[in-house]
């Protein structure tokens, strides 16, 4: 489905989703308009979704990071997924099996404001919550090809 042209055009985009046509031609030994023309397919296909930046949370005040893991009470499921929808401060939300329903990410400016963030859904669900010290691994994908073990 995706040849080595497009697993390097990929890689390239993730390290920098800014690189120019003129540069992903340069590392994938394509033409500029046949990078245009791959990125395009890929777009359709619905293997590129977007292009981003990275913003580091820390730089707006967050200066905390919390994985939050969440049961709702009996009944509660879908209020409780709304409620989480409509908080900013939850940056990444993920419906899980197992015990809790959702395991999501937060970012806050203090201990004040965790606790009442997590108020807040206190009559609907169940928390447990851990603080992110470091993160060794950001976000990435898994490898492109079945050669990296």
């Amino acid at each position: 489905m995706h040849d080595e042209i497009d697993r390097i055009i990929i890689a390239a985009l993730m390290e920098d989703s800014r690189l120019s046509l003129k540069a992903l031609a340069r590392v994938s030994g394509l033409s500029s308009p046949s990078v245009a023309e791959r990125l395009r397919r890929l777009e359709e296909r619905g293997v590129l979704t977007g292009y981003t930046v990275m913003v580091d949370p820390k730089a707006f005040g967050y200066l905390l990071q919390a994985i939050v893991r969440i049961r709702p009470l009996p009944g509660q499921l879908h209020s409780v997924e709304r409620q989480i929808q409509a908080i900013p401060q939850f940056t990444e939300c993920d419906k899980v099996t197992g015990e809790d329903c959702f395991v999501a990410r937060l970012n806050v400016r203090s201990m004040e404001q965790l606790d009442a963030i997590l108020d807040k859904l206190a009559d609907q669900a169940e928390t447990n919550t851990a603080i992110v010290k470091t993160t060794p691994i950001k976000r990435r994908l898994p490898p492109l090809d079945d050669k990296q073990g």
